[in-house]
Formats: structure tokens, sequence, C-alpha cells
């Protein structure tokens, strides 16, 4: 099977298995246990998928399946673990996960994101000949970082009357920690903005194709064009800012995974830059939204009745977890651990 009916039909079967999973739990277990333990998953899997070229040394020469199952079970001893001392050490060891663990779990993922694409690893990669080894510092170092920001600008006083409300586990941080949330994932929007373009305009300056250069501005761009789709959105529209994150960045980045991961990029593969990435943009727009809207229709059906907007925003919150804590992780476990198997035929790697 060929791309782009490649790609359609692993996406269609993996969406299906996605939605079966997401219906075994209800929305309680859904919304807390779900969240958290695919959130511990998902850092470890980009750097498997990123750092490792899903294909380290020690799994290389093994055939599919082997080689994909060898790499999801990695993946989930090392997420587990990980999940475990989060568990403790940011979540007070409460059980089921608090709002405050999650909202942690779900930014470390934007903070794996920026230093395993945006700053390619450095400088781990640079410092450690092996991906392996350079990729679990990494990780370490994306735990690091991503408490030392949580503790500067997550805020959950607004949650005091909440049973499971501790003074102690709060960060009391700068900024309401919903609204951050929103401001990380709007802000990794622009990441994967740039991915359409094949980096364009940066690759016409080879000074700034360098790392920590390419890190330093694609994060600034970021920042700066997250900041102005989030004042569009939530300040100037008056949005409420979970309704905001399932309307345009959680949409945006699932279909991007679709239309890069899945499809290999191959739709406008014909067309130049900067052309290309305008097209890739507005299929991953078009994509995105559609299959949000799709998922919307049936979460009666598979979780059941969900109420949406504040105060509680279940609905915009099972709607972000089906699409980019679930299904999002699904696919790049076919796509790249398996390489679409039995899909698609085995190549060298």
């Amino acid at each position: 099977m060929k791309q782009p009916a490649l790609g359609i039909v692993s996406t269609v079967l993996i969406m299906a298995v996605s939605l079966g999973v997401i219906s075994l739990f209800d929305f309680p277990t859904f919304g807390s246990w779900v969240i958290f333990v695919m959130a511990s998953i998902i850092p470890m899997e980009i750097v498997i998928g990123v750092t490792w070229g899903a294909n380290p040394g020690f799994v290389s020469s093994q055939p599919q399946p082997l080689k994909g199952i060898l790499l999801v079970l990695v993946n989930i001893v090392i997420g587990v673990i990980v999940g475990g001392i989060c568990h403790a050490v940011v979540g007070g060891g409460i059980a089921p996960p608090i709002p405050i663990l999650v909202l942690f779990g779900i930014v470390s993922v934007v903070v794996t994101f920026w230093l395993a694409i945006m700053f390619g690893g450095w400088p781990f990669t640079s410092l450690i000949k092996s991906p392996v080894g350079a990729g679990l510092v990494m990780l370490a170092a994306v735990y690091i970082i991503n408490y030392l920001l949580f503790r500067l600008f997550f805020d959950f006083s607004f949650m005091a009357g909440a049973p499971w409300y501790k003074a102690s586990i709060d960060p009391h941080g700068m900024f309401n920690g919903v609204n951050a949330q929103v401001f990380y994932v709007t802000a990794l929007t622009f990441l994967f903005v740039l991915l359409h373009f094949d980096l364009w305009p940066f690759t016409s300056s080879p000074a700034v194709m360098k790392q920590p250069v390419l890190g330093s501005v694609w994060t600034l761009l970021a920042l700066v064009l997250g900041a102005l789709a989030y004042y569009i959105g939530v300040t100037t529209m008056g949005m409420d800012p979970m309704g905001f994150l399932i309307s345009g960045p959680i949409p945006f980045i699932f279909g991007t995974i679709v239309l890069l991961n899945m499809l290999h990029n191959s739709l406008f593969a014909k067309f130049s830059q900067p052309l290309k990435g305008v097209l890739n943009c507005i299929a991953a727009a078009v994509i995105g939204v559609l299959l949000a809207k799709m998922y919307g229709a049936v979460a009666p059906v598979v979780t059941g009745v969900l109420k949406p907007g504040p105060p509680t925003n279940d609905f915009e919150i099972w709607l972000a977890t089906a699409l980019l804590g679930v299904t999002f992780p699904f696919l790049i476990f076919f796509a790249e651990f398996f390489k679409m198997w039995p899909l698609a035929k085995a190549k060298p790697e």
C-alpha cells in the first residue's frame, strides 16, 4: 500500500482502536488516571521516536513486529517509573491523580517537544555520543526544567475549595494553572507550523540553522505567536481557555500528526516552500477540525454525555485527551515504532 492511501487507512484503524480503548473507562477515570498515565508515557515516546530515531542499537537488528513491541515495552516501563516519581513528588501521592499532577504531566510533553525538536536534543546529543544515553539524560533534564517552570508559572489557588487541595502541593506560581497550560499548548502549535514549512525561512540562513541559535529563535517565534493567538482567542474574543484550546491548537496539532507522520508529508510533496507550508497548514487545520468534530460527535456513545464549558470543562478535557492523550501516541506507536507494519513493507534502516 502506498501513500496517501497507507496513511489514511492506518489513521482510520488507529482511531478506531483508540476510541475502543477510551470506551473502556468512565469519565472520572479517563480524566485522571488515563490522562496522567499517557502523559507519563508520551515524553519517552518522543525521545524514542525523535532522539533515538525509533531505531536504537539494542533493537536495530530486530524485524517487525518484534522491534515495535520492544520499543513500546521500553517506553511503558520508563514512563511508569517516571510517572511514579512525579506522582510522589508533584502529586503528593494522592489517588486518583489530582489536576495539579495531570497538568504537570501535560506540560512535560510540551517541554519534551521543545528540547527534542526545537533544540534537536542539544546540548545532550553534542556532549553524549550514544543516542540512547543522550535521550535518557535529556528526558531527566525535561522533568527538571518542567518542574522549575511549573513552580514559577502555575498557580492552583482557584481550586482551594476542592477536597484534594493542599496548599503545600500547589506551586503558587504566577498564573492560573489551566490558563498557563493552554498557553503552553498554543505556543507548541507554532512548533508544528514551522515543521510544515520544513523550517523555512530559517533554512535560508546557515547561521540560524545551527544550535542553539535555531532552538532559541524558534522558541522566541513560538512564544510570540502563541501569545498573540492566545490574546486574540481568549482575551479579545472572550473564549473560555479550554474551549479555545479544542477549537484551534488541539485540532491543528492532531491534523499535523496525521499529515506529517501518518501520510508522510505526501499530500503536497511536489510543491516548494513556502507554498507547500501554506497548503500543509490549511490541510492540517481542516483535517484536525473535522476529526475533532467527529470525535466530539461520538463522545456520548463512547463515554457518555459530557458537560461542556466551565467550571468543569468535562467535554473539553475529554476531547483534548482523546485526540492528543490517547490517539496521538497510538498513531506514533504505529507509524514510528512499527513503521506501519503489517500495512507497509519493512524497509532497511
